[in-house]
């Protein structure tokens, strides 16, 4: 309990250790960002023509991110409706062998610490009501919360959004009238460093450390890829 706090008062927060709606937006924000910058610094390596470049660079923003809002989708749908299949399972075994079932919920109970006289009154309570037993039955056993399956839809959304804006950041120099490429460099290289240093929110590592990180990483992509360029371009293909 932290000094002061009042009798029975919790005193103390814990991190979102699921990451929450920051995981997926800044790794999609991430991914878009890293794949953009590769591909625009390709491209860079193997034509002068800034045209070329913003048109790769759009075609990779729109094409990243509707594949990423697709797969996405489906990934999600494909889980929820996993869950769901299981989730009937455990309503038909609950309608077909009632009994066994309030057992086995007792059983659970006393598993993670509970008395058990209370594990079976606790059970034998939820019972009592179908809709009850069956999600406590999905939770406990299958750790899915049948009332907050996650939405395909805004799965999806979400992929689209923070991939294009990821993916975007490489081409703002361009869009904005650079004639190089080094301006989308600098845009880029800080962007990484500052995704890297926001998924540190996430572990327990320093800020500075997922930000070199990311930064080394993303940037040896792109230097990689510019090479390539460099040489398909230079070999007139």
């Amino acid at each position: 309990m932290t000094e002061g706090a009042p009798a029975g008062e919790i005193g103390h927060e814990h991190a979102d250790v699921t990451g929450g709606w920051l995981r997926p937006a800044v790794f999609g924000a991430m991914d878009g960002l890293v794949s953009n910058f590769a591909l625009v610094m390709g491209v860079s390596g193997g034509t002068a023509d800034r045209d070329a470049v913003v048109l790769a660079g759009l075609a990779g923003l729109a094409a990243g991110a509707f594949s990423m809002a697709a797969g996405e989708y489906t990934s999600v749908a494909s889980q929820s409706e996993a869950a769901l299949r299981e989730v009937q399972k455990e309503r038909a075994e609950i309608l077909g062998n009632g009994p066994a079932e309030e057992a086995e919920l007792a059983e659970m109970f006393v598993e993670k610490g509970m008395d058990e006289d209370v594990a079976r009154e606790a059970a034998a309570d939820i019972h009592r009501d179908l809709e009850k037993a069956v999600r406590v039955h999905a939770e406990v056993e299958l750790g899915v919360d049948v009332d907050d399956l996650p939405s395909p839809t805004l799965a999806a959304v979400s992929s689209f959004g923070s991939f294009a804006v990821g993916a975007v950041l490489p081409l703002l120099p361009f869009l904005l009238g650079a004639a190089t490429v080094w301006p989308a460099v600098a845009v880029s290289l800080v962007a990484l460093f500052g995704c890297g240093a926001l998924v540190t929110r996430l572990t327990s590592r320093p800020w500075w450390f997922g930000g070199l990180r990311q930064l080394l990483l993303g940037g040896l992509a792109a230097a990689l890829t510019y090479g390539f360029g460099s040489l398909v371009g230079g070999a007139g293909l």
